[in-house]
C-alpha cells in the first residue's frame, strides 16, 4: 500500500469521534456546550443511566434539571478543551475556550473573533447616570465571583461582588475615575449644561461621601486595595506585582476587603426567608 494512503487512513481513524479541525460539534456536543454556558450550570453523570450526563443549574443545596446527554458528548467537549472536569471528575463545567466560543457564535460575522474576548452586560447607573455597557472581561470582580476554588465554591460571594460594584458606581459618580470617553453632561463652550448644576454638584459631592463612608468603614489597611481593584479594574497578579506581595495573596486580602465593605453596606451573605424572620405579634 502507497504510504503516503497508509497515513491518510491512520489519520482518519485517529479523528473519528473528535471535533473537526473548523471546530464543528455534534449537534448533542453543541447543545451541552450551550447548557453549560448558561449561569452556575454544570453536568455530572446520571446515577440512574450508564454512559450518560444531567446537566443542572444552581447550586448544589438548590439545583434544577436542564437535560440528559450522553457522556460521548461530554467527552468530544473535554477534547476539544471547549469544558473540563473538576478534581474529583465528578462536575463538568465550561471552560474559557468554551465561553469564548459561544460568544463568537452569538456574534457572527466579523465581529465574532473579538466578541470571543468581551462579555459585554448592560450595567444600570446610579443617580444621573443611563445604563452603560461594559466589558465583563475587563473586571476582575466578574472574574472572581465565577472562578472556583478547589472547594467548589467562587472566589466571592454575591454579596462581595454586589458590594464591589457598588463601590465603583460610586467612584463613577463622584467622578474620581478617569474617563475614557466625552461627557455629554459637561458644560459646553457655548454657555450650555446641566439643566440643573447646583443639583448636579450635590449629586457628586453624595457619591464622595458614601465612598469616604465605605473606605473608612474597611479601613486604611485595605482602602487602596479596593480601589485598586474596584475602581481602576486591575488584576489581582497585577496588585500583587505593584505591591510586592507573595503570588495568589492578593486574592485572600481581596476577599477580607470585599467581604468588610458588604458588612458596611448591609448585604447579607446567606439568603433569608419568612421561618427566619423574627416573630412578630400584631394586636388591635
Amino acid at each position: 500500500m502507497n504510504k503516503l494512503v497508509a497515513r491518510g487512513l491512520i489519520r482518519a481513524e485517529r479523528s473519528k469521534g473528535r471535533p473537526s479541525q473548523r471546530g464543528d460539534l455534534p449537534g448533542e456536543a453543541a447543545r451541552l456546550l450551550a447548557r453549560l454556558g448558561e449561569p452556575e450550570a454544570y453536568a455530572r453523570p446520571d446515577p440512574f443511566a450508564e454512559d450518560s450526563l444531567v446537566a443542572r443549574r444552581g447550586s448544589d443545596g438548590i439545583s434544577v434539571g436542564s437535560g440528559r446527554f450522553a457522556a460521548a458528548s461530554g467527552r468530544a467537549l473535554v477534547a476539544a478543551d471547549l469544558a473540563e472536569w473538576d478534581a474529583a471528575g465528578t462536575r463538568l463545567t465550561i471552560s474559557a475556550a468554551g465561553r469564548s466560543r459561544l460568544r463568537r457564535q452569538a456574534a457572527g460575522g466579523e465581529a465574532a473573533f473579538a466578541a470571543q474576548h468581551r462579555e459585554l452586560t448592560l450595567v444600570a447607573g446610579d443617580g444621573e447616570a443611563g445604563p452603560t455597557l461594559r466589558n465583563a472581561a475587563e473586571n476582575p470582580l466578574a472574574w472572581m465571583v465565577r472562578r472556583r476554588g478547589r472547594d467548589g465554591e467562587p472566589l466571592i460571594d454575591a454579596a462581595s461582588f454586589e458590594a464591589g460594584e457598588r463601590l465603583r458606581r460610586d467612584m463613577t459618580s463622584a467622578a474620581l475615575l478617569p474617563r475614557m470617553g466625552s461627557e455629554f453632561g459637561a458644560t459646553r463652550v457655548d454657555g450650555g449644561g446641566p439643566r440643573d448644576p447646583a443639583s448636579a454638584a450635590d449629586h457628586v459631592i453624595a457619591a464622595r461621601q458614601r465612598v469616604r463612608g465605605a473606605l473608612d468603614a474597611v479601613g486604611s489597611d485595605l482602602s487602596g486595595l479596593l480601589i485598586d481593584l474596584c475602581g481602576f479594574l486591575k488584576g489581582l497578579e497585577r496588585i500583587e506585582a505593584e505591591r510586592r506581595w507573595p503570588a495568589r495573596s492578593a486574592k485572600v486580602v481581596a476577599r477580607i476587603a470585599l467581604g468588610r465593605l458588604a458588612e458596611h453596606y448591609g448585604l447579607e451573605r446567606e439568603a433569608t426567608g419568612p421561618e427566619r424572620a423574627r416573630l412578630r405579634l400584631w394586636r388591635g
